[in-house]
């Protein structure tokens, strides 16, 4: 079964992160810049031979000027413990749920691009708590989902090489640095080249 062992000096490098609050007024300039926009003369077609039609993208902006709800998100990521700590001179922002069933299998979870830890959040509760989910305790995970590098809450690389090599190598020594001698790894576009990569590295820690 995995098992975790905490090494003080190495979590000790772990900081506790706290989701900000975008401020109303950069809100209220994102909407009008939205509401702005200069609309290009309708397609020609009746398909998508010419790209996205305008009305379509005409709607996602009315979406994003007037229906979308950025403080249910806030809610919903603040509601998770984030962490931060710098790997590779880098800071890497992290969600760290454990689950309250004993020998969790650890789990790092890579999201894709254009994308972020926020289309990871749905997963948490049924993997961490399986039980309440109509499925047994030995399917639980401690979940880890980190936002690659550039991304979310992530540092923005200074230099070229974070390519998923390198991301790879960062998250084995997240999951050895949080503890944890024995993890699978699962990712989705960009998440899933890491999550193969992590494979062909071949850490003694991955499953």
């Amino acid at each position: 079964m995995p098992t975790t062992t905490e090494h003080p000096t190495e979590t000790a490098a772990i900081r506790p992160f706290t989701v900000p609050v975008a401020p109303e007024a950069e809100l209220e300039a994102l909407r009008s810049r939205v509401a702005s926009t200069r609309w290009p003369e309708r397609e020609l077609v009746a398909d998508h031979s010419q790209g996205v039609q305008l009305r379509v993208i005409q709607e996602l902006a009315r979406y994003w000027a007037h229906d979308y709800d950025l403080r249910r998100y806030e809610a919903r990521l603040s509601a998770r413990p984030h962490f931060i700590t710098e790997i590779d001179g880098l800071d890497i922002h992290f969600i760290h749920v454990r689950s309250p069933h004993e020998n969790a299998l650890p789990i790092v979870i890579t999201h894709g691009w254009p994308g972020s830890v926020i289309e990871l959040l749905a997963v948490i509760d049924p993997l961490t708590n399986p039980t309440a989910h109509g499925a047994s305790a030995a399917d639980a995970f401690d979940v880890v989902i980190p936002s690659i590098p550039g991304y979310g809450y992530s540092g923005k690389p200074r230099e070229t090489g974070w390519g998923p090599e390198r991301i790879a190598r960062a998250w084995t020594e997240l999951m050895r640095r949080l503890g944890y001698t024995r993890f699978v790894a699962q990712g989705g576009d960009w998440g899933a080249i890491v999550t193969d990569v992590m494979a062909t590295q071949a850490p003694p820690e991955l499953r």
